[in-house]
């Protein structure tokens, strides 16, 4: 095995400032990533961090490719460009930065705006069901999807290497804080004084448990995922569903997704499945091997060919 040089957070660190606004969540993910790298074992000239990934990791598999976009960029604009690679399952490391409204571009709507919201571009509330970024990526087949909150800098760290293990798409929702154009948009679950209540952190082969208390839990009621309480009519905690990421069976990791009381935190999917690039590179190979025409002179030699004098 190639012998990687051992790197630290500041081998990832700019020369020149990051001008980003004062306690934008971006500062807590963009530590999260510096410290990660040097321990996913790839030589820093392998990895590549670009806005647009389907092609590069195509023509070069052997690079480390990440993917950093938004809200806005993944869902709208950048929609088809998204499903495609989920669904063709190349080899890059998604993340997602979800602030649920435009913050480059000032303050207009987004894919993952909730509805009525009241912003530059919708005066009077809009009036668009918004996107759930992980119902988006399993519905189109994919295989890896977390979700992180910007102000845990130790999850994400911890989320960003189980990604990059990950041999396929892998997704990392990222929920972001925007000071000025989305303050606090989502406070109301995550927040310090109501986190504990509202978020389940998930843990691959432990019961979904979660509450102040730790006496809440999740249950498959019907096709429904329903919250129980822990001793009440019952229910104990063998009744609690238990976590399971790498089930292929999408069916509770969609619900998992989708859910908003308690919001799923954590790796919710990661299925292993063979990648677009290995595949094509397995079409490559046989077609060389199969090919009766091993070079450009027999090509041009071959088949109905004529002269001209």
């Amino acid at each position: 095995m190639e012998e990687v040089q051992k790197l630290t957070r500041e081998d990832f660190q700019t020369a020149g400032p990051v001008k980003w606004c004062a306690g934008c969540g971006s500062y807590s993910i963009l530590a999260a990533v510096q410290n990660a790298l040097p321990q996913i074992g790839v030589p820093k000239e392998k990895i590549v961090f670009v806005s647009g990934a389907s092609g590069l990791k195509s023509a070069r598999p052997d690079l480390n490719v990440w993917l950093a976009t938004g809200d806005g960029d993944s869902m709208a604009i950048g929609g088809n460009h998204f499903i495609h690679l989920i669904r063709r399952n190349i080899d890059i490391n998604v993340l997602v930065f979800n602030n649920k409204i435009y913050g480059l571009t000032k303050g207009q709507y987004s894919p993952t705006t909730p509805y009525g919201s009241i912003t530059k571009s919708s005066p009077d509330g809009t009036i668009e069901n918004p996107f759930k970024p992980g119902e988006l990526v399993i519905g189109a087949e994919g295989n890896f999807f977390a979700r992180v909150i910007d102000k845990e800098p130790r999850n994400l760290e911890k989320t960003f290497i189980a990604a990059n293990a990950h041999k396929g798409a892998s997704i990392v929702e990222v929920l972001q804080n925007c000071v000025i154009f989305n303050d606090k948009i989502h406070e109301s679950i995550i927040g310090k004084d109501v986190r504990d209540d509202n978020v389940v952190m998930l843990e691959h082969g432990k019961p979904m448990i979660f509450g102040k208390e730790r006496n809440k839990g999740l249950v498959l009621d019907g096709a429904d995922l329903k919250v129980v309480t822990i001793g009440e009519n019952g229910i104990t905690e063998k009744d609690i569903l238990v976590h399971d990421m790498t089930t292929k069976n999408p069916s509770i990791h969609y619900l998992l997704a989708k859910m908003t009381y308690p919001l799923a935190i954590g790796v919710i999917r990661c299925v292993d499945d063979a990648t677009y690039e290995t595949k094509l590179q397995e079409q490559v190979d046989n077609a060389v091997a199969t090919t009766k025409i091993k070079t450009v002179d027999q090509l041009l030699h071959s088949g109905q060919i004529f002269e001209i004098k």
